[in-house]
């Protein structure tokens, strides 16, 4: 079958790309020539450290003293990256302090938009980290925060970064026992946090949250309140607390401190649903390398973008919006529901502040979709040229819409990557074709296959998603991780040496990648493996379909099942004949030995707080494992959805005889 292409880049913008810049760059500097996109690929995973080289020079990357290698051994896990260098993340954000455009662009849910200019935010970051020096914050030091995507957090983070201490986060919408679980991990040694936010046409109060984590987090030293409901809160209510405001009242310049390449920068974690989360460790080189080369090359934005991707602080999107700053761009936040009042909401943001890059899960767009939204209704939108999509696979009606509804003039850019290497393995290319439901292109450095289970690469099949060589950006550890042992068991205990990232692969002939959802969560039937997305773009295609969970149980004691859960549009019903038209599309766009029995109603699909549909966890759960051993309802997105599942569950129990 032909590939669709939905969308060709012009002359004008191949020019323009940042990635022909770079290119150019090769040719002068190197005397490098490729003949197209997939030949430079080929060259940035075979000579690892001529390519990462030329991305230290391409960028000038700030540093203090120079590297005396770019790699000192090519093994994974274990490698080792520009020894002898010293950064700074936060050196390479203010290089680009621009009077000409604000740096962020910032509106919560319910107020108006604000902003705030580079010479603002240097003074707060530089008045924040003097304030942190002051409390005994010192290098290596954890400090966490429990806020929402607003700029405060962004502050907070820079001045953390800048005197070289450890940040962490996570969004004040996540339950005090998924926080704890993560915090207690790293023993933090300041708490910023707010006194709730707001979501949805309703005001969130989570003092209480705040209260438990002071009591539980013995480590904490002082806690700074970031008000956010009551402008007037003063955390005379919690210990050793600050305001945001008395932190920032100072006149501190900022100061420039330089660490090693590998000097900690964050600690993320899994969005796993059970045990305790996986603490993941980036350093500060790493992560400047990778977010530069993904932000500037593979997302095509320079100083004069508006940057705006939709997250909440707990997923590493988040990162990548404030990674924005690296590249010199206006990052634009909103915190606040997407879908209140309606799903216009993020366009209508769009349209007002003029953004140029929106990006967001691959839900959201599924949603408008269902939705019927006419985004140019919401607003003008001639600032914008390109939409970002991640999270899950975005569906092949998703492209069609996007185009259908904006036109030529818009370049999709969907990636695929994650948390765990704070970067992208698939990603997008300005100055390549789109094909319906595909990824354009492999992330350049990222030596991306899909493997059998032999360990061979496999052509236009579907395999697990590998990465055969390492990236600056892969965790330096795990924290608290003795020996090593949870991260290498975490990526490179099925191909020894090579990143297994769990997900289903296939590299098409053309060179672009389709995800098929999580390898851990695959539909096996009658011998044929497919992946779960499959599927979900089959059934979700249908007009009455909002969402939907597929899950494949294998029973010993009792019969084989594999039921179908469906979210209805509001006022329809699941009878006889939606059914016989949800098995005939499966069987028309897979198989009839694909055809799920039986198919139940529900009312919302379980996800994690980054979106992902929580399909291992249910089927564990179906299969008779008990909730506490399989899922935390603190780390989910809508922990009230499992009830369904839990009553499901009962009845599957083997009657006694």
């Amino acid at each position: 079958m032909e590939p669709e292409v939905i969308w060709q880049p012009t002359n004008e913008r191949i020019a323009k790309a940042q990635i022909t810049r770079y290119t150019a760059f090769l040719a002068q500097h190197r005397q490098l020539h490729f003949a197209d996109y997939d030949a430079l690929w080929q060259w940035s995973v075979a000579d690892l450290e001529g390519f990462w080289q030329s991305i230290w020079d391409f960028f000038e990357v700030r540093h203090e003293s120079a590297p005396s290698a770019v790699l000192l051994e090519r093994k994974m896990p274990g490698a080792r990256w520009f020894p002898g260098a010293t950064v700074n993340y936060v050196e390479e954000v203010f290089r680009h302090a621009n009077a000409g455009q604000p740096a962020i662009i910032a509106q919560s849910e319910g107020a108006s938009a604000s902003e705030m200019s580079w010479q603002e935010l240097e003074r707060q970051v530089g008045a924040l980290s003097a304030s942190l020096i002051e409390l005994g914050v010192c290098k290596g030091d954890r400090v966490v925060a429990f806020l929402p995507n607003i700029p405060q957090t962004v502050v907070a983070f820079l001045a953390v970064a800048s005197v070289g201490a450890i940040w962490s986060v996570c969004s004040p919408d996540m339950g005090p026992v998924a926080v704890l679980d993560r915090f207690r991990q790293i023993e933090p040694k300041v708490l910023f946090a707010c006194d709730g936010y707001r979501y949805g046409g309703r005001a969130h109060d989570r003092r209480e949250v705040v209260s438990t984590l002071l009591s539980e987090l013995s480590s904490i030293k002082a806690m700074i309140l970031v008000p956010s409901l009551d402008a007037k809160a003063d955390g005379s209510e919690f210990r050793n607390t600050r305001t945001f405001a008395d932190m920032i009242a100072n006149d501190a310049r900022r100061k420039t401190r330089w660490f090693d390449f590998d000097h900690p920068l964050w600690v993320v974690y899994s969005s796993g649903t059970t045990g305790t989360p996986k603490a993941i460790v980036h350093g500060h080189g790493g992560v400047i390398l990778e977010g530069l080369k993904g932000t500037v090359l593979h997302n095509d934005l320079g100083p004069s973008d508006r940057f705006f991707w939709y997250s909440s602080t707990g997923w590493i999107m988040w990162n990548s919006q404030v990674g924005g700053l690296c590249a010199g761009a206006t990052i634009c936040l909103y915190d606040g529901n997407p879908g209140y009042p309606d799903f216009t909401t993020l366009w209508r943001f769009v349209a007002d502040n003029k953004v140029t890059f929106f990006g967001a899960g691959a839900a959201f767009w599924a949603s408008c979709l269902k939705a019927e939204i006419k985004p140019r209704a919401a607003g003008e939108l001639g600032a914008l040229r390109a939409l970002g999509s991640t999270g899950s696979p975005l569906s092949s009606d998703c492209y069609r819409w996007i185009y259908r509804e904006l036109g030529e003039r818009i370049w999709l850019t969907a990636i695929a990557g994650g948390t765990d290497f704070a970067g992208a393995f698939l990603a997008g290319n300005a100055t390549l074709p789109i094909v319906v439901g595909e990824m354009q292109c492999r992330s350049l450095g990222a030596a991306v296959y899909a493997f059998d289970e032999a360990g061979n690469a496999l052509d236009d099949e579907v395999g697990e998603l590998v990465c055969t060589e390492p990236i600056p950006s892969m965790p330096l550890y795990f924290w608290n991780d003795a020996g090593g042992i949870r991260y290498h068991e975490s990526y490179f205990d099925m191909y020894p040496g090579v990143w297994r990232h769990g997900d289903w692969l296939r590299i098409t002939q053309h060179k672009g990648g389709i995800i098929y959802g999580r390898s851990d969560a695959t539909i096996n039937r009658h011998g044929i493996r497919m992946g779960t997305s499959e599927l979900y773009r089959a059934v979700e295609a249908l007009p009455e379909i909002l969402d939907s969970l597929v899950v494949d149980l294998e029973m010993l004691d009792r019969p084989s099942m594999m039921p179908l859960f469906v979210v209805l549009r509001p006022g329809l019903e699941l009878d006889a004949a939606l059914v016989a038209r949800i098995k005939q599309v499966i069987r028309d766009a897979l198989s009839a030995r694909h055809v799920p029995e039986p198919i139940l109603r529900i009312d919302e699909v379980p996800r994690t707080l980054s979106g992902k549909k929580l399909e291992l966890p249910v089927k564990k759960l179906l299969l008779g494992a008990s909730l506490d051993k399989v899922a935390n309802r603190d780390a989910m997105a809508n922990p009230a959805s499992l009830d369904f599942f839990i009553e499901f569950a009962r009845t599957l129990e083997p009657k006694p005889t």
